[in-house]
């Protein structure tokens, strides 16, 4: 929509509007600390619903939007708070649930935002071409606004964490429950493991969603149009779904903490071995270029998204389930500041060099350096 006159976008930078997405994803774990700390004093349906009627009004407000901050105001800010609201209580309240199956039924809970971006990214491009992108965005506030508040309907604690909450937790007035943020305990943020998953948690996170944001930017680059990159992130995700179930089941068989080194490792090994190797082939190879390229968007999907379906599991490896809810919030936070760096310093670089192929080694690049450094920290080893 940049380049298509009388329209918010017009002439804006791959930067500037990839900063929407940026403030929305890093919001959605920046404010975890408050969000965990709200579904243990108060009911977690109520943290879903608020999500959900949130997200709604920000859409409906964004349709309205007539400059590119207006959309990150409400598309990024708002939006960002609504899907906090929302994402963290489906991460932090379910593990409670599962023991030896706890990996495998995360991965299903967690795939479902590969199932949502597989149904929506081909549907949304059929509806911003036929009604306008400004009803899209209230038709998809007033959809995803039940949806969320109906699944938000199902979450409630394990009966014997649900009681040993009510237990720990001091009898405080809503405003100070609103305000509270329980810390993890002195103990166990000194300890090696807890500051290895930390640094864990930042890079990930700085590298997670680079390559997503834009593999259909880098598409047109190899020839393709908006309907292709519109189905290449449709496929991206629905590998996403993929493998996050299937490696949540094979964690639970040879090890979470196995399982998520892996997976850490194998989406690294194709950003570099995969998507650089196709901006350095570019149009002088480009049936090799786009085949690497489409290679690469389904082993990133499948491998770097298991990430996702497994940290919650990890951490409860790591730290105990009575100790989760204290930790989860903290972890996801790191995250969440990770995230205002990794995308936007890689928006920049697009930026600084003009989206033609061999300039994508660039940003290409930032996912395998960071994936990297978190490798190590996911040996089990370093725990015991």
């Amino acid at each position: 929509m940049s380049r298509e006159p009388n329209n918010p976008f017009t002439g804006a930078s791959s930067a500037e509007i990839t900063l929407i997405g940026s403030i929305a994803a890093s919001l959605m774990k920046l404010g975890a600390p408050y969000i965990v700390s709200w579904t243990t004093y108060f009911d977690p349906k109520i943290v879903v619903y608020a999500g959900g009627l949130l997200y709604g009004i920000a859409s409906v407000l964004a349709s309205f939007g007539n400059a590119l901050w207006h959309f990150q105001l409400t598309q990024g800010l708002l939006i960002g708070i609504a899907t906090c609201l929302s994402f963290m209580p489906s991460m932090v309240v379910p593990p409670r649930w599962f023991g030896r199956h706890r990996a495998f039924c995360m991965g299903i809970i967690s795939s479902g935002t590969g199932i949502g971006g597989l149904v929506w990214s081909p549907v949304l491009t059929v509806c911003i071409q036929e009604i306008g992108f400004r009803n899209t965005l209230r038709l998809t506030g007033c959809i995803c606004t039940i949806l969320v508040c109906i699944s938000g309907h199902a979450l409630a604690w394990e009966p014997q964490m649900a009681a040993s909450l009510h237990e720990s937790n001091p009898k405080v007035d809503w405003a100070t429950g609103l305000l509270k943020v329980p810390l993890p305990p002195r103990r166990l943020v000194l300890t090696r493991k807890f500051l290895a998953q930390s640094i864990n948690a930042f890079f990930q996170s700085a590298a997670y969603y680079t390559p997503i944001f834009y593999i259909a930017a880098f598409s047109k680059t190899l020839g393709y149009d908006e309907t292709d990159g519109a189905n290449f992130t449709a496929l991206s995700n629905a590998c996403n779904a993929i493998g996050k179930v299937g490696v949540g089941f094979i964690a639970d068989r040879i090890g979470r903490l196995d399982s998520f080194f892996f997976t850490t490792l194998l989406s690294c090994v194709s950003t570099g071995g995969l998507w650089v190797s196709s901006t350095v082939l570019g149009p002088s190879n480009l049936q090799n270029s786009r085949a690497l390229f489409v290679a690469f968007t389904v082993g990133y999907g499948l491998f770097a998204s298991a990430y996702i379906g497994l940290f919650s599991p990890a951490l409860v490896e790591l730290f105990g389930i009575s100790d989760m809810p204290h930790v989860t919030g903290i972890m996801y936070m790191f995250q969440g500041v990770a995230g205002l760096i990794g995308t936007p310093v890689a928006g920049l670089l697009v930026f600084e060099f003009p989206l033609k192929t061999g300039k994508f080694e660039g940003p290409a690049a930032l996912p395998i350096n960071v994936s990297t450094l978190q490798i190590r920290p996911n040996r089990p080893l370093l725990f015991k």
